[in-house]
């Protein structure tokens, strides 16, 4: 399996950061065998663009709630990544840490 699960949809409160916000967040590496998607379906065709990441981030997002790694954005990427031939694939993300209790906690270097 690629993936810990495959989801459909946020089950985590909203968090609102915008790009700009998410841009402050450090990379780090993720195992994606520890994320749950947060959509069943994937445009083909973004996947197989050279240039997919051109008007985004370079790096997937990711919110961490209630124990679990959310791939909020970043499907493509994730999945290229499973596909390069690595045993233990892995991705570099921002993440997004959301307490229980819907706040924000400070964003930073998440050890696994």
């Amino acid at each position: 399996m690629v993936f810990k699960r495959v989801g459909d949809g946020r089950p985590y409160p909203e968090h609102g950061l915008t790009s700009r916000e998410w841009a402050r967040i450090r990379p780090t590496r993720v195992r994606l065998a520890d994320l749950v998607t947060t959509r069943r379906t994937l445009d083909l065709e973004r996947l197989l663009l050279e240039d997919s990441t051109y008007f985004g981030d370079l790096f997937a997002h990711v919110v961490e709630w209630r124990g679990d790694l959310y791939l909020e954005d970043g499907l493509h990427r994730a999945l290229r990544a499973a596909l390069s031939g690595h045993g233990d694939a892995l991705l570099h993300a921002r993440v997004h840490v959301v307490r229980d209790d819907g706040l924000e906690e400070p964003d930073g270097p998440v050890s696994r």
